[in-house]
């Protein structure tokens, strides 16, 4: 009933042996040491056998209370399971079987240096050799290990000692012991001493990498390596703004206010740009990997764009020539796109026709007012497809509803 329970005293029940019950009804209520609470039927059955009858103190969690049939059954042929329910131990029952263990698991404290050393395992005869240096004092790692081996301090300064400037170590004194090898702590530190210096006698240079082959460029005698650059596509789409222009001329017409064009084209790159399908070979992140195994969210298959499209005016067709004379009516003077797109003048008519796309090789359309523009991206290889979306969410926008660009 709580994460922290063990045990709990069984108040009554409310199901008594061959009752039938239904799904929600309450089987019993529990005592616990801070509440009573009822517990309910996980689905319908039959009150087969009860164990711990009512008052029952002290049960055990996991212990087996009940055993429940099926709707259906029949009690006097049913054979009740063997118990295989696995009481739960309270926190004080495991540390004290714990602690049990750990006293009859230990073995037996022998000859070490953190114990006393049996008098028979002692050496009989006095050390020889350089001592330890009376400059410096003991360490108290082998002071404590002397103590504990009852060494007398006769003994002690005769001890070989293989420490810095003669001082006594506690491999020293386990060498003497017969714990260790005599010559264990020697061996050590002509092993340290050793390590601690690099040794390059071994080491040799490595011979330099050939340079790679380079590229000829421009001849014998010339040649020079060029970074790979990535490989670019160029969009475009022609696009009539002259369902743009109309409602420019209602809503100065009917409110006596001018929306410049460029506001026009600014909303419909943003509304455009909004749910683009993912380009090629674009991999999730490791967020949208993590949250779609936890179920938070699937794996985004669209996400924002960035794209700014150049815009070109396609140029009026040309008219037929006329002989020059004296008498032809000079040209007007050809209206500026900046000027068109800032608001500051009009786009000249011009008598329907064809206009040639520089670099494009085919020819489209030219509408009567002049309002036709070639929207057109420069996009990495394969983004080709993500950016002919855009480019047609554009067209939509400005030929077919521009007015909702101004509600």
């Amino acid at each position: 009933m709580s994460p922290t329970m063990t045990e709990g005293n069984i108040a009554t029940w409310k199901v008594k042996e061959g009752d039938s019950f239904s799904t929600g009804d309450v089987l019993l209520e529990i005592e616990t040491d801070k509440a009573s609470m009822d517990v309910e039927a996980q689905e319908d059955g039959i009150m087969a056998k009860i164990f711990a009858e009512d008052g029952s103190k002290s049960v055990k969690v996991g212990t087996r209370i009940a055993v429940l049939a099926e709707p259906g059954d029949d009690l006097s042929s049913l054979k009740i399971p063997e118990d295989t329910s696995v009481p739960v131990e309270s926190a004080a029952d495991n540390m004290k079987r714990a602690a049990e263990q750990q006293e009859t698991s230990a073995p037996e404290p022998i000859g070490t240096p953190q114990n006393k050393r049996p008098d028979r395992d002692r050496p009989n005869i006095s050390p020889s050799g350089s001592g330890q240096n009376p400059k410096y004092p003991l360490y108290p790692a082998v002071q404590s290990l002397i103590h504990a081996n009852h060494i007398p301090e006769a003994d002690v300064m005769k001890i070989p000692a293989s420490g810095p400037g003669g001082r006594l170590l506690k491999g020293d004194v386990l060498a003497y012991l017969g714990t260790i090898q005599s010559d264990y702590s020697k061996a050590q530190s002509e092993r340290i001493e050793k390590l601690g210096h690099l040794d390059l006698s071994n080491i040799k240079l490595a011979e330099p990498k050939a340079p790679a082959a380079a590229t000829s460029e421009t001849g014998a005698g010339s040649a020079r390596l060029e970074p790979e650059l990535p490989k670019l596509s160029s969009i475009a789409l022609s696009i009539s703004l002259t369902e743009v222009l109309k409602v420019q001329k209602r809503v100065q017409d009917t409110l006596g206010t001018t929306i410049p064009l460029s506001t026009f084209l600014a909303r419909a790159v943003d509304q455009a740009n909004d749910d683009l399908p993912l380009a090629r070979g674009t991999k999730p992140s490791a967020d949208a990997l993590f949250n779609s195994i936890l179920g938070i969210d699937a794996i985004p298959t669209t996400s924002r764009g960035t794209y700014l499209p150049q815009i070109v005016a396609l140029p009026v067709a040309a008219r037929p020539a006329v002989p020059q004379s004296t008498s032809a009516r000079p040209l007007k003077k050809p209206v500026d796109i900046v000027d068109i797109l800032s608001g500051k003048a009009r786009p000249a008519k011009s008598v329907a026709g064809r206009a040639v796309l520089a670099g494009a090789g085919r020819s489209v359309p030219v509408a009567s007012s002049g309002a036709i523009n070639v929207f057109s991206l420069t996009v990495p290889a394969g983004e080709e497809k993500r950016a002919r979306t855009f480019l047609e969410r554009v067209k939509t926008v400005l030929q077919v509803e521009p007015g909702r660009l101004v509600l």
